[in-house]
């Protein structure tokens, strides 16, 4: 999108550029600060104020910050760095907030499956979806974990944004929990670690050669459907701005993405050592 926009000059001058920023606030944002840092740099320069430019002087002002910018192109990219960290750092604050508010839900809801110590001295939690492909590479993460620390509390908690497979899935798993919880964890692994796209179909057949029929899948569907679960879910991750799987939360930190075994196994260690995934 182009449009005209009007950068501020603190000396109280006002210059017209052409913005072809997608429509994203952020960014425009940092565009309009590094234009005006760039601003206020030239008019140090100047031997008047930029308010008393007259129309030749202001055009020939705006062709000198183009010119700036095309001959030091490796600002923007550091504006652009600075901006996605100070996101990050927000990101991070808002999150931290939400755990807060939500610690119950998050580490202990009565919904999710815990695996490992259910007394363990650090809890990690997944949020998952059974056709997530970085979820399945992260599996082998989870049972290295739970083989290696007998101290450490793993919490699942089922996040289906796939589409309608993988929120079928979801609902076959929802009812094989409740029917043979003691199971779940073999279920979970069958599932999630098998390849094709998991769905009502493949859920049950992983939920039948575990021993509990599909008649009692059905019924248990029927009885307590898990519509309430998945949008407790969705509302919980949003406020944590969860947007994708696998998302882990240990401690007061969001931890989105497959990091892998080393990162999880760090995070835990600080936990024990000083209460905070970093030290």
């Amino acid at each position: 999108m182009t449009r005209r926009i009007q950068v501020h000059n603190p000396a109280n001058g006002l210059l017209d550029q052409d913005d072809h920023i997608a429509d994203d606030e952020d960014i425009m944002a940092f565009f309009s600060k590094s234009f005006t840092a760039l601003a206020l740099a030239a008019s140090i320069a100047l031997p008047f104020p930029a308010a008393a430019l007259d129309d030749q002087q202001k055009k020939e002002f705006g062709e000198f910050i183009k010119q700036y910018l095309i001959e030091n192109p490796e600002i923007m990219l550091e504006v652009q760095d600075a901006l996605q960290k100070k996101q990050e750092a927000q990101r991070l604050v808002k999150a931290n907030m939400a755990i807060d508010e939500n610690t119950a839900d998050i580490f202990d809801s009565k919904n999710d499956v815990t695996l490992g110590n259910p007394k363990g001295d650090v809890t990690v939690v997944e949020f998952f979806d059974y056709n997530c492909s970085y979820c399945r590479h992260a599996l082998p993460d989870m049972q290295a974990m739970l083989k290696k620390d007998k101290n450490v509390r793993f919490v699942l908690k089922e996040f289906p944004i796939l589409g309608p497979d993988s929120v079928a899935a979801h609902k076959v798993a929802d009812a094989f929990r409740k029917l043979a919880p003691e199971k779940y964890a073999d279920f979970h692994v069958a599932l999630l670690g098998s390849e094709g796209r998991a769905s009502d179909e493949t859920a049950i057949a992983v939920a039948t050669s575990l021993g509990v029929s599909e008649d009692k899948i059905r019924a248990e569907m029927a009885k307590s459907p898990n519509d309430g679960i998945v949008q407790a879910t969705y509302q919980l991750a949003s406020s944590l701005g969860i947007s994708g799987t696998p998302s882990y939360v240990i401690g007061k930190e969001l931890v989105p993405g497959a990091v892998g075994l080393d990162d999880l196994e760090a995070k835990v260690k600080n936990m024990r050592s000083c209460g905070k995934t970093a030290c």
